[in-house]
């Protein structure tokens, strides 16, 4: 059983809601850290507490929301030991995790996908990190953390 993170702000509680139902089809275990109501609030704090949360170890990966996306990607990529892609599609969503080993996913609650994001995260589930080189370039971005 897969054990995620989850967390929105109020841009994106729709989804929130969707993909939460669809993950429970998969049997995985959630941890909701996202707001539920439209009241504004600030996404930064938001992926800042989920990724915390997440380094204290036991999840699978984590999944951010906000209206774009974008915002909460930027914030968790902050955080030391946080890959987090914003991805658009079902290729970049199995990059993702084949490539760069992200450990969250960014979506935008008000964006227009051209597929759905439950289909993403279901092809991202179901990736695997790949060869030698993928790791070596993994290293070095996560090596950058202690660099700058």
């Amino acid at each position: 059983m897969k054990k995620i993170i989850i967390a929105s702000d109020h841009g994106a509680i729709f989804l929130k809601s969707q993909i939460i139902t669809f993950l429970k089809t998969k049997n995985c275990e959630i941890k909701d850290m996202g707001v539920d109501s439209e009241d504004s609030v600030d996404y930064p704090d938001i992926a800042a507490d989920a990724c915390r949360e997440f380094n204290l170890g036991g999840y699978d990966f984590g999944i951010l929301l906000c209206g774009t996306g974008i915002g909460m990607s930027l914030a968790a990529n902050k955080i030391k030991g946080i890959r987090c892609a914003v991805v658009h599609d079902l290729f970049t969503a199995e990059m993702a995790k084949a490539h760069n080993n992200a450990n969250f996913l960014a979506f935008g609650g008000r964006v227009k996908y051209s597929a759905p994001v439950t289909g993403m995260i279901d092809i991202f589930m179901n990736a695997s990190f790949g060869d030698e080189r993928h790791i070596r370039r993994v290293n070095k971005i996560m090596k950058i953390e202690d660099q700058c």
